[in-house]
């Protein structure tokens, strides 16, 4: 199986579109140098930089990455084979900052995923500045790897958990985590719904938290 590159992956939607590298770097809006140091797998792009290239091409973010793992047969899109995997080393991580947390998405590279797995550093000390408490679709399981978490959940009294503890819930109930007698804590997260878009919207929010 050919290793797809952020720059194989462009050179691939590039020519499954006819286009010339000009004529991408006009529609998705990224000068045409830059675009060829890209595809040549010379230079990198930022995440915004990404999504902005992905949203142009009418691609959500998940589909771009996918591109290399899709065939068709007869127009219709052939199912999604078994046994896929994705490292979390080189690169195919996402990350954003946001007031509250250091996100780190794991496995970014591996399209239509019913669990995101997310390595989260969390930074807010006081539930009230927090702001609002985070709802989405689906669930989630946290686990706590440094320091301690008070999770504050909509229906429950809050929790304090320490290093090999955890809990799991339902993610459309109000929930926020912070860091418990500590500088910072760090945990990692594993959210799941029967919706593969999940990994787009959970990125979508962050991206929103960070503004």
């Amino acid at each position: 199986m050919v290793n797809n590159t952020l720059g194989r992956l462009i050179k691939l939607v590039r020519q499954q579109r006819g286009w010339t590298l000009r004529e991408m770097s006009d529609v998705v809006g990224i000068p045409l140098s830059t675009l060829a140091k890209v595809e040549g797998d010379k230079l990198s792009l930022t995440y915004d930089k990404l999504q902005q290239f992905s949203t142009r091409l009418g691609l959500s973010l998940t589909e771009f990455l996918g591109q290399g793992e899709t065939t068709t047969t007869g127009g219709a899109q052939a199912p999604l084979v078994m046994g896929r995997r994705s490292l979390t080393k080189g690169g195919t991580s996402v990350e954003i900052t946001t007031p509250n947390y250091d996100y780190q998405y794991l496995c970014a590279d591996l399209r239509d995923k019913r669990m995101v797995p997310i390595l989260t550093r969390i930074r807010a000390h006081d539930i009230h500045e927090f702001g609002d408490q985070v709802k989405h679709r689906g669930e989630e399981f946290i686990y706590v790897l440094e320091g301690a978490v008070e999770v504050h959940l909509q229906f429950y009294t809050p929790v304090v958990l320490r290093v090999g503890e955890g809990v799991y819930l339902d993610s459309t109930m109000g929930h926020a985590y912070v860091a418990k007698d500590c500088e910072s804590a760090l945990i990692l997260a594993v959210c799941s719904d029967e919706h593969v878009d999940l990994a787009d919207e959970l990125i979508s929010l962050a991206v929103n938290e960070a503004k």
